[in-house]
């Protein structure tokens, strides 16, 4: 934000800050849009208009395609009823809306706007999907040195609800920051259904369970897997086409009713009993859009004028006639390699794909819908087969080994055996020689969460904690003297470049798009090791082995938070004096 504005006419004056209830103009904001939420005010869903038509974008051939979607996005953010979609497959610039007149005027507006025309192709009703009945999804990814599984509970919502996310995996079996990855990966794109590759919606998706390894998990292997798991679910379940409707009211004369009415039947449309208005007649109903679209003109046509016709969107419902728009459409789900249905698992070492239905016989956690406490003899026995199905023989073992490290000349059980080695404890142990101050490295948003009081304050205003953290950790500097680089994850903005900024005797880090505070701490603890005595505040396990391993000290965030009352405890006693 550069200023604000408030304006007289053409005349305007500018101002440090708005109070509550007047009307403002704000210059250089990036990436808004209408209904989001200022300060600690929610984001609305209010001022959005669900689009119900998709046309393509023609655009002269000598413009780049990513210059015209940038030019499109522009216009997307200045306009709520306008929705950009990118076919990455097709390099295709799709645009929502909801008619004709608006392609006249965004024509236009392009033209003036960005020097160049733009066109539109005749249009295609916006399909949407949904599924019937309950089901688990299940994604697996595990080529080698890589691994993570989600499993996901997809339940249908009533009409309108839109897509619900959720999580009931506890903590214990997967850790909260995995968690979050997931449920960001399930947000941050527009998954798409299998029949028509529509979006899909009216769905709550709840992480059931998830596992990681220590050492070879990577936040990228959770969006594989996550990815997978929607479709598989999805490949799984029994779904639904949905298409938009309109509630309409049709006014004709009353010698065209009969006319009116037959036309409506032809159209799959829902209609009361016609009203009559003096020498009007009126009738009243729902009808799907694909059928309802080009009926204004017609009534225009045999009513010679005197007809009207007025459509308000009136939502999703299952679409009338779902086997002939998939016929029409022809997605093919098996061959959409961008969202794939199938899990990659791993044997001798290499990573091997398995098809979505065979999934569920080889994952590796139980299944959410599979009774944990069965106790009965023929359920451990299961339990006991699935575990040997899934230990690797030591055959598998050796070739592992021998194709990660090389050959083994002599006896391998000579190559495992242990030969005991006494330590010499009269040589005096020598410390690395340390150059300059020492460093401090916080992972802001896992220290916000990780402590109780933060957290609290987390719960109704992220900004207003994370200005405490900050607060917080100048206090500590100050009296434990150490360089402190306080990072903080901003991997989900669009467009974000990593800030460095210094605030009193601290520094802060926001860390760029698509770059987790994780994987910043890990690199930058890894250089400053080599000259430095190096400490990492953190509670994320993981975090922590990969850290230790970089030659930086570990501190959970517990004990940082004993350090800290420590350190404020001694700053009051030294004032008090």
């Amino acid at each position: 934000m550069s200023s604000v504005r408030f304006y007289s006419g053409e005349r305007f004056r500018t101002a440090d800050f708005a109070e509550a209830g007047t009307v403002c103009a704000v210059t250089g904001l990036d990436g808004t849009y209408a209904g989001q939420g200022i300060g600690s005010i929610r984001n609305s869903d209010r001022a959005v208009l669900e689009p119900v038509m998709t046309y393509r974008v023609g655009f002269p051939p000598e413009k780049n395609a990513y210059d015209v979607l940038r030019d499109m996005r522009r216009l997307e953010d200045e306009d709520p009823q306008l929705h950009i979609v990118w076919n990455e497959q097709l390099r295709e610039i799709h645009i929502q809306l909801m008619g004709a007149v608006q392609l006249e005027v965004l024509g236009s507006i392009a033209e003036d706007r960005f020097g160049y025309p733009v066109t539109f192709d005749s249009g295609v009703v916006a399909y949407k999907e949904t599924i019937s009945a309950p089901v688990e999804g299940v994604g697996h990814y595990e080529p080698l040195r890589h691994y993570a599984e989600v499993h996901l509970l997809m339940e249908p919502l009533p009409q309108g609800s839109g897509i619900v996310l959720g999580t009931s995996c506890s903590e214990d079996k997967l850790d909260r920051n995995w968690q979050r990855l997931i449920l960001t990966h399930l947000e941050e794109k527009t998954h798409i259904g299998v029949l028509t590759g529509s979006p899909i919606t009216d769905m709550k998706i709840t992480l059931a369970a998830g596992k990681a390894h220590l050492k070879h998990t990577e936040g990228g292997d959770f969006r594989q897997a996550t990815y997978r798991a929607v479709r598989q679910g999805l490949r799984s379940a029994q779904s639904v086409l949905l298409e938009p409707y309109y509630d309409y009211e049709l006014e004709v004369p009353s010698e065209f009713v009969g006319r009116a009415i037959s036309d409506l039947q032809r159209m799959s449309a829902e209609f009361s009993a016609p009203e009559t208005v003096g020498e009007m007649s009126v009738i009243t109903g729902s009808a799907p859009v694909s059928e309802l679209g080009g009926y204004q003109s017609d009534v225009v046509g045999y009513t010679r004028g005197k007809g009207r016709l007025s459509c308000v969107n009136s939502g999703y419902r299952p679409c009338h006639n779902a086997e002939e728009v998939i016929a029409a459409i022809g997605y093919d789900c098996d061959n959409d390699l961008e969202n794939s249905a199938d899990s990659v698992f791993c044997s001798h070492g290499a990573g091997f794909i398995v098809k979505w239905d065979e999934v569920p016989e080889k994952m590796h956690l139980p299944s959410c819908f599979a009774e944990e406490t069965d106790s009965s003899e023929s359920g451990k026995q299961e339990r006991v087969r699935r575990f040997y199905e899934r230990a690797a023989t030591d055959e598998e073992l050796m070739e592992i080994f021998e194709r990660t490290y090389g050959k083994i000349d002599r006896d391998p059980r000579r190559a495992f055996k242990r030969t005991r080695v006494e330590s010499d404890y009269s040589k005096p142990v020598k410390l690395p020689d340390y150059e300059g101050p020492e460093y401090l490295l916080v992972d802001g948003y896992n220290i916000i969460y990780a402590w109780e009081d933060l957290r609290r304050i987390a719960d109704n205003n992220l900004d207003a904690a994370r200005a405490e953290l900050v607060k917080i950790m100048c206090n500590y500097q100050g009296y434990a003297g150490c360089e402190v680089i306080l990072v903080f994850d901003a991997y989900k903005v669009k467009g974000r470049h990593r800030d460095v900024e210094r605030y009193y005797n601290i520094n802060i880090v926001y860390t760029k798009e698509k770059e987790t505070a994780d994987s910043y701490i890990e690199r930058v603890s890894r250089e400053l090791s080599v000259r430095h005595r190096v400490k990492v505040a953190t509670s994320d396990g993981p975090e922590q082995l990969i850290i230790f391993g970089n030659g930086a000290m570990r501190i959970p965030a517990a004990e940082l938070l004993d350090r800290v009352r420590e350190a404020d405890r001694a700053i009051r006693e030294y004032i008090g004096k």
